[in-house]
């Protein structure tokens, strides 16, 4: 009715004519997802059943190029969302390390007193680390 007529009206007073919020009329719903993305749907999910859910947008990609389908990294991660479709593994993250872990205060019973009467009274350790094929031991 209001398209009808746009011609002659404005839609902001056909809206407020008939009551109805501008917003409603230029509100559009979502389309039907048509044939090609129904068939890219059906395949982002089966790649991703057949990894037993360890692929990720970039192997499903990789997976969707030898079936000749072709979709941006992007539009598999939005699938993916849509269907709640999340990897096991994931890219590891930086862990900082807490500051605060050894931070407890110690008396210093010795006071660099380091002679002492009886045997074992006071044992010392020092813990040191080295670095060995690229990893701290």
């Amino acid at each position: 009715m209001i398209r009808n007529n746009a011609h002659k009206y404005s839609v902001s007073a056909m809206c407020e004519v008939l009551q109805l919020p501008r917003s409603t009329y230029y509100y559009k719903s979502e389309p039907a997802a048509n044939e090609e993305e129904q068939r890219l749907e059906d395949a982002v999910r089966d790649i991703f059943a057949a990894s037993r859910n360890n692929y990720g947008t970039r192997k499903i990609k990789v997976e969707l190029g030898k079936r000749a389908l072709l979709a941006s990294r992007r539009k598999i991660g939005q699938i993916m969302s849509k269907h709640g479709l999340v990897s096991k593994y994931t890219v590891a993250q930086y862990k900082s390390v807490k500051s605060d872990s050894n931070e407890a205060i110690v008396k210093n019973v010795l006071q660099r007193e380091f002679d002492q009467d009886e045997p074992y009274a006071v044992v010392i350790s020092d813990l040191t680390y080295e670095r060995v094929a690229g990893n701290w031991h």
